[in-house]
């Protein structure tokens, strides 16, 4: 199938320790083999009426779908989503295979 890809978009509720949460997501992703790759950022440039409140994006590559569907249900993500989950005030999530229309230089 190629590259399957999961994304996730949000907006922390207020209070949350947001680095400590990241420096979490990180660990555990780099501790689950099903990962190709991860990579995350905070927006610095969209306007409000266009982020529409949320404020980081995190993205993970699949060597498929049948892998991240594994990830999904992998223990330490079910644990690590009992941490996460609570300090999310909006998300939005898509899971799609990728379509490469132009390869990194």
């Amino acid at each position: 199938m190629g590259t399957f890809n999961h994304y996730v978009v949000v907006k922390f509720k207020d209070g949350v320790a947001v680095e400590e949460l990241i420096q979490g997501l990180e660990k555990m992703v780099s501790g689950i083999d099903h990962v190709k790759s991860f990579e995350w950022g905070k927006d610095i440039e969209s306007h409000e009426m266009l982020r529409q409140g949320f404020t980081h994006a995190f993205l993970m590559t699949f060597n498929g779908k049948e892998e991240c569907n594994a990830f999904q249900t992998h223990p330490n993500h079910v644990e690590f989503s009992g941490i996460f989950s609570p300090a999310i005030e909006k998300i939005v999530v898509l899971d799609f295979p990728s379509k490469l229309v132009k390869a990194p230089a």
